[in-house]
């Protein structure tokens, strides 16, 4: 990949940023016994926060010794990529998505933190003390803001111009913080199209989980790009996290879209395709997705497109739901191009 293509990384690798800490459950540790705590920076449909534990339990034995390098192309709200950092010491990691306001977020975190953190401070000190009325509108405020942003072309070819980027990434988090289940959905035209939520303290500034999030993104290479622009970073040296748009498991549950573009059943067979061609290459690949045998036990869909790989059937709550009694346990479905026996 050119260099035009992905974010500068900064000056220091990942492996002397990881050797100022010892790990921790979900976080860093300074050697000075000083707690670096870091979790995701925004909620997010589809994130793996309540499946940590199985994933964790699928990585790969020699990862951080002879895997030294960690690559998650649909980074999204980042709960493995967060738990992957603070738990090996790596050389290299890249991240990338296709949610243009995603990744800006993620490079205004790492590159100009203070500024974000003094415009999120005036939305919380702004939004937190009015009335639920007032709340929505000024919501709906921020959210027009945010569309015009979009909408009228104020990204160049490398992001967001550096006057509007911080504002952008703002306003992103802060629609995730205060919107409806902190959704993130687009209609066809790219507009975010979530409605107010309802929280009675939203963090909207978490301005320590901001700050030691910054330092421990401070060497990521990060990327706005497609998935497959990350084979040049791929190597035998690699493991590799997929977590594309799960598969609906009902025709009902396809209700959210993160980006214009749909990802369907040709989407996952052409995904499919580029995780052999990476295990060609003899990385180590972890993905996961939705089971389709939880609505239809005779659909073998990912059986059939991952023939040769390892298959694992794990239990998982599902998130995606209005009505909360909805919310039952579910399979999914962790696929490796390794064996149990290489698992951590």
């Amino acid at each position: 990949m050119s260099k035009k293509s992905i974010s500068n990384a900064m000056s220091l690798t990942v492996s002397e940023i990881n050797r100022l800490y010892t790990q921790t459950e979900f976080g860093t540790q300074r050697k000075n016994g000083t707690k670096i705590s870091v979790k995701p920076f925004v909620k997010w449909v589809g994130g793996k926060g309540q499946l940590l534990p199985h994933i964790r339990g699928a990585y790969p034995k020699d990862l951080g010794v002879t895997v030294t390098k960690y690559a998650e192309p649909f980074v999204g709200g980042g709960a493995v990529f967060f738990d992957v950092l603070s738990r090996f010491e790596l050389e290299e990691v890249y991240i990338s998505d296709i949610n243009a306001e995603l990744i800006n977020t993620y490079t205004v975190i790492r590159d100009t933190c203070d500024s974000l953190l003094d415009l999120l401070s005036e939305m919380e000190d702004a939004y937190l003390p009015q009335s639920p009325e007032s709340r929505k509108e000024l919501f709906y405020e921020k959210r027009d803001r945010y569309n015009y942003l979009k909408s009228h072309g104020l990204r160049g070819t490398n992001g967001y111009a550096s006057s509007k980027s911080v504002e952008m990434a703002a306003l992103f988090i802060f629609l995730n913080k205060t919107c409806f289940n902190g959704l993130y959905r687009v209609n066809k035209m790219g507009l975010f199209n979530v409605p107010s939520g309802s929280y009675k303290k939203p963090t909207i500034c978490d301005e320590r989980n901001l700050k030691n999030t910054s330092a421990v993104l401070h060497s990521v290479t990060i990327a706005c790009c497609d998935y497959m622009l990350s084979e040049n970073f791929v190597d035998e040296n690699t493991f590799v996290y997929f977590d594309p748009p799960y598969r609906p498991i009902t025709i009902t549950s396809n209700f959210t879209s993160y980006t214009a573009a749909e990802f369907d059943d040709g989407a996952h067979i052409q995904l499919a395709e580029y995780a052999y061609r990476l295990d060609k290459k003899h990385a180590k690949i972890l993905m996961s997705n939705s089971d389709p045998k939880n609505n239809d036990p005779l659909d073998n869909f990912f059986d059939n497109l991952y023939t040769g790989m390892h298959i694992r059937r794990v239990a998982a709550n599902r998130m995606i739901n209005c009505n909360g009694e909805s919310r039952g346990e579910i399979r999914e479905l962790l696929i490796s191009n390794y064996s149990e026996d290489s698992y951590e």
